[in-house]
């Protein structure tokens, strides 16, 4: 029930900004969810949250798509919170991240552009599978090394998506198969 009503929230929030026209991009573990499955299907996880990447300046436009759905608006400290009227929390709710910025000012490297984005069977924008490993990789939280690791169990990384990645991050992405490794050697 729970994957539903994710999956619902998905598909409705992003159908809102198709039809406005707003440049976006889904992320974070509903994006992972869908390059998993185009690899193995039984491999994906579930998230509680939508994560959309976007360009700042369309938060007006943005908002008044949300609003007209009946999400409420939250401005947090490092980004902007869409809480569903459906189900009232905030960890279920679609979170913004900006196209272009830093996550966090610590991160090495900024988010990528919407541009990045493509469209996917299921109707909406999904970031390309090396810019979203670039984002977890520059984030690498424990959920983070967690994704990569499911993408390369599928073998989604291949040697053309690893030649995109900057050296700090192919060193982080070699790391994570050397854990791999040693987690199915036990």
């Amino acid at each position: 029930m729970a994957v539903e009503r994710v999956q619902e929230r998905l598909r409705k929030v992003t159908a809102a900004l198709n039809n406005a026209e707003i440049p976006y991009a889904v992320i974070g573990g509903n994006a992972v969810a869908v390059w998993v499955a185009t690899a193995d299907p039984g491999a994906t996880r579930t998230t509680v949250d939508v994560d959309l990447l976007v360009e700042k300046n369309d938060l007006p436009r943005i908002s008044a798509a949300f609003e007209e759905l009946g999400f409420a608006r939250h401005d947090l400290r490092r980004l902007v919170l869409f809480v569903d009227p459906d189900e009232p929390s905030k960890r279920a709710g679609v979170h913004l991240v900006w196209a272009g910025q830093k996550v966090r000012p610590s991160y090495a490297h900024p988010a990528p552009g919407v541009d990045e984005g493509v469209l996917v069977e299921r109707g909406f924008r999904v970031l390309a599978l090396p810019a979203l490993l670039r984002m977890k990789l520059t984030s690498y939280r424990d959920l983070d090394r967690v994704h990569v690791k499911d993408m390369l169990r599928v073998g989604l990384l291949d040697a053309a998506v690893r030649a995109t990645l900057p050296p700090d991050l192919a060193e982080k992405l070699d790391a994570l198969e050397a854990e791999l490794a040693d987690e199915e050697d036990a």
